[in-house]
């Protein structure tokens, strides 16, 4: 989140939730090409009022100028065609250029649809990580009308992502089969996942590991996001488990090099 000063393009507007891996894509692109924008974080549900008035319904949501993006795809890729060249996401060697996009495929349809089945099993059930998680950052209002809506997100998430057990425990095998896929692809010591750059494909797993690693450069220090012991003791545990894998390594690694480097 930055100032709206920028000289390379016009002013840009992120629709967000505080907390989401999806959202985390787009705002690890913008850092990365050191691309101010304004970013309007809302609880679920009251989100809709702001995508609705752009087309979109979920988020993250791109607008700039008059171009506005609903995917976090299309969002890395328009930044891509503006990015100079030392920092786009996408490599232009066609075998490379199919590696990468293959992967962030893979990462945002399984990965990314996995995690938030784990992740919500544990904290809809907790409204005190769940506070913390729709609310950081989000209008007064919002924050004010929580207590009274928090029943209507909550069955409408459980809705979406399919809470019961069976679920769950697919989610979980479903992380664990990704991780294992990455964990083989860095064994050979390779920095990233294809080709000597960073790549959208590592961004995308990296952002989308964010609810399994807990990195400690996630965001706003006050949402103590890798703080383990605020955590549901299975939960803090899969998470330990998931940090020691070669890919939660790897994982971490990168989140610690976009630190270093904002």
């Amino acid at each position: 989140m930055a100032t709206p000063s920028d000289s390379l393009s016009p002013q840009f507007r992120l629709i967000t939730f505080p907390v989401s891996h999806y959202c985390e894509k787009a705002r690890w692109a913008l850092a990365r090409l050191n691309i101010s924008y304004i970013e309007e974080r809302h609880a679920p549900l009251f989100h809709r009022m702001a995508t609705g008035r752009v087309g979109g319904k979920s988020v993250p949501i791109l607008i700039a100028g008059a171009q506005v993006f609903t995917d976090s795809k299309d969002i890395l890729k328009y930044l891509d065609t503006i990015a100079p060249e030392t920092t786009k996401l996408y490599p232009c060697a066609p075998e490379l250029l199919k590696q990468v996009e293959e992967l962030e495929v893979l990462f945002n349809t399984q990965l990314g649809t996995a995690t938030p089945i784990w992740e919500y099993s544990y904290t809809l059930h907790n409204p005190k990580l769940a506070k913390r998680r729709f609310l950081y950052g989000v209008p007064f209002h919002e924050q004010a009308l929580f207590p009274l809506i928090f029943p209507l997100i909550s069955s409408t998430i459980r809705r979406q992502i399919n809470e019961k057990a069976e679920a769950v425990t697919n989610a979980h095998a479903q992380i664990r089969q990704i991780f294992e896929a990455v964990g083989n692809l860095v064994a050979d010591g390779r920095t990233y996942l294809v080709g000597d750059r960073f790549s959208a494909a590592d961004l995308t797993f990296a952002a989308l590991s964010t609810a399994v690693v807990r990195p400690p450069e996630y965001g706003d220090t006050a949402l103590a996001l890798s703080n383990l012991e605020q955590l549901p003791p299975k939960m803090a545990e899969e998470v330990r488990v998931f940090r020691e894998m070669p890919a939660g390594a790897f994982a971490l690694r990168l989140w610690r090099s976009r630190a270093a480097v904002s």
